[in-house]
């Protein structure tokens, strides 16, 4: 037995780009929930009760009743368990498979690389700075971004947005992403393709509503 929808908790950050992907799922499937801000600057995560919580001392983190799942693709794939309709995922399998393989572009081969835990790393560790920090930051996000570009742009399967005519995991995770890369000046001129789909994303609500901006807890 599932536990109910409406007992949904959200831990979240609102510059975390994983807590954003979350977010956007939520308020396009129309899921209410309560948010549970856990400021990573302040390092509200590695707090007692937060690693009781969740030992790996990240968010998101997502409690449904007794069930409780970190792991922002784990989430996603719950959500669209749950509640599949309006979908993030075609009905085919080719599709799903096209689907999950750009989300995971951005979720397993770009985010990582330029998160808070390893940019703080490299400044500890290495002195990087924050000047090292940024360069470390663009050449990755750059490079993965302009990855991503190439294989949307060489896909009849990709339209409006990533995959097709509405919005998918996919779409999820790269508006996060070429947010966070604003942020940090990367240069997106050799990326029309995602410019032009997170465009459109920016025109739909749930999108706008899950922005850093639109969260209690966003802080210039």
């Amino acid at each position: 037995m599932y536990p109910s929808l409406a007992a949904m908790r959200l831990y979240t950050y609102a510059r975390s780009s994983a807590s954003y992907r979350v977010r956007i799922a939520l308020e396009w499937k129309g899921i209410e929930r309560e948010d549970v801000a856990v400021n990573l600057r302040e390092g509200a995560q590695l707090d007692a009760a937060y690693l009781a919580l969740n030992p790996q001392g990240l968010v998101p983190f997502l409690v449904d009743g007794g069930l409780a799942i970190g792991q922002s693709l784990a989430i996603l794939e719950y959500l669209e368990e749950r509640r599949p309709e309006p979908p993030l995922l075609p009905a085919d399998p080719a599709g799903r498979a096209r689907v999950r393989q750009l989300a995971l572009l951005v979720a397993c081969d770009v985010h990582p690389l330029q998160n808070l835990r390893v940019l703080t790393h490299l400044d500890e560790a290495y002195g990087a700075g924050e000047e090292g920090r940024s360069r470390w930051f663009r050449h990755f996000v750059e490079r993965g971004l302009l990855a991503l570009e190439r294989v949307l742009a060489a896909s009849s399967a990709t339209g409006r947005f990533c995959h097709g005519d509405s919005p998918t995991f996919a779409d999820v995770c790269l508006v996060p992403q070429v947010y966070n890369a604003r942020r940090r000046d990367c240069d997106l001129s050799r990326c029309p393709t995602l410019v032009r789909v997170d465009a459109e994303c920016a025109n739909l609500e749930a999108f706008a509503r899950a922005a850093p901006e639109a969260q209690p807890d966003f802080t210039p």
